[in-house]
């Protein structure tokens, strides 16, 4: 289950509060509703409810929308609840779907699906990216919905006049001219605005005897491409608190709300206010576990490498969160899968099949994006963590020592990146 708020393009939680997947029971009917991710309905008639399975519902919404088989690994059923009340139905991306086959896909509905998915994601900052990302991602969305770039071209106002169905919301800053800018006189656009006329005018056309309109799945494609840059495309959203660094003489910290995004690549620690991630890590790279206090809230913690004024040291981070026993669930099932999947011999990096030596070179995969000050890059400075040591009787908190794992629960792949230090033999007690 998403806990999580709807995205762009969605009804918000007021709105959905009332929704069901279940409009109307009888004796034995019912007509169960299921929302795609653009928030269009599959209303579907179904006998003996109680008794349907989710695959035979699955495989239904699939006949409706006539998608081809491989829709059966590419979407799930999710059951989402924004205000934690009556959930309904959505037909989404798999989380298990690895991004590798998603490249592998030709179908132009399949494609339009998780684009639309995407989309919203980028437009409601759950997936935060940088300026330049968003411009980019924001001038594909213009050439699906306004066609190719004419300067000019009226239909080209919808420009300034929808401009948050191109950009997330924060960079939506409506100043004047833009309407100018596109027939090249009058007052300059806003930044966002001018970013995104000037990344609307380089995307690439794609030759097709069938039309501009069969080129739909190749900027489908670019999308997705483009967002597979992100580190936590395709994840799963939970909802969480984590404690504010004491500021002030007082030492006033507080807490902060995050978004906890997991995959099968890893974990990342997302602002939900400043739309930034605090925390990025690959399962190598961290232990586990959840804990549920009896007057506290349920606490995922998460405990990784790190350093006070350059010194190695064990971080422990409190996440707090009704979810934290179904996050930690997903992190041993994603860290499962992970090592199910492992190569036992050379594979081709884009198919996960044995490679051939004699076979053209498999493509390069492209590099996460490391710009500085990146909105993906971790924000460690801004989390308010625990530094400890283990000396053998107990846990204490010390100046920058660190040793054994606190936890038990990590993954274990001969070659991560997750080490142990062990303490000198003077520790200055914190």
């Amino acid at each position: 289950m998403d806990g999580t708020e709807g995205s762009a393009g969605q009804p918000g939680p007021a709105e959905r509060s009332h929704r069901s997947s279940v409009s109307s029971v009888g004796a034995r009917a019912a007509d169960v509703l299921v929302y795609l991710a653009d928030d269009t309905v599959v209303p579907l008639a179904v006998e003996n409810l109680p008794s349907l399975s989710a695959h035979e519902l699955h495989r239904a919404v699939r006949e409706v929308l006539q998608l081809p088989d491989i829709a059966l690994d590419v979407f799930a059923l999710w059951l989402v609840s924004p205000l934690l009340d009556e959930p309904f139905l959505q037909f989404r991306r798999n989380v298990f779907f690895p991004k590798r086959r998603e490249l592998q896909i030709r179908d132009e509905e399949v494609l339009r699906l998780l684009y639309e998915e995407a989309k919203g994601n980028v437009l409601a900052a759950r997936y935060p990216c940088d300026v330049e990302d968003c411009e980019a991602l924001g001038a594909l969305v213009c050439r699906v919905q306004l066609g190719p770039y004419q300067p000019g071209r009226p239909a080209a106002c919808d420009l300034r006049e929808k401009l948050d169905s191109f950009l997330p919301a924060h960079l939506c800053k409506r100043g004047q001219g833009l309407f100018a800018a596109l027939r090249g006189r009058g007052a300059r656009a806003g930044p966002g605005e001018q970013g995104l006329l000037n990344a609307y005018r380089q995307v690439q056309e794609v030759d097709s005897d069938s039309g501009c309109e069969a080129a739909l799945g190749t900027h489908y494609r670019a999308y997705l491409l483009k967002c597979h840059e992100l580190p936590f495309y395709g994840c799963a959203f939970f909802h969480g608190e984590v404690d504010k660094p004491a500021q002030g003489f007082l030492h006033r910290g507080g807490r902060k709300p995050v978004s906890v995004a997991i995959s099968l690549e890893g974990v990342h620690v997302i602002d939900s206010r400043e739309k930034h991630v605090l925390l990025g890590l690959h399962f190598q790279e961290l232990s586990w576990d959840h804990t549920s206090p009896e007057e506290e809230e349920p606490i995922l913690w998460l405990e990784f490498d790190g350093d006070s004024e350059g010194t190695p040291v064990n971080k422990l981070l409190k996440i707090y969160s009704k979810q934290a026993e179904l996050m930690s669930s997903l992190i041993e099932y994603c860290i499962e899968l992970s090592q199910a999947a492992e190569p036992t011999g050379p594979q081709d990096s884009a198919t996960g099949l044995p490679s051939d030596p004699s076979s053209s070179p498999a493509p390069v995969q492209r590099p996460k994006l490391r710009r500085q000050g990146s909105v993906v890059s971790s924000r460690i400075q801004h989390l308010s963590t625990i530094d400890y040591v283990e000396d053998g009787k107990g846990i204490r908190r010390v100046k920058p020592k660190r040793t054994t794992s606190f936890f038990s629960r990590q993954l274990s792949l001969g070659q991560g990146s997750y080490t142990v230090v062990q303490p000198g033999d003077s520790l200055e007690q914190g």
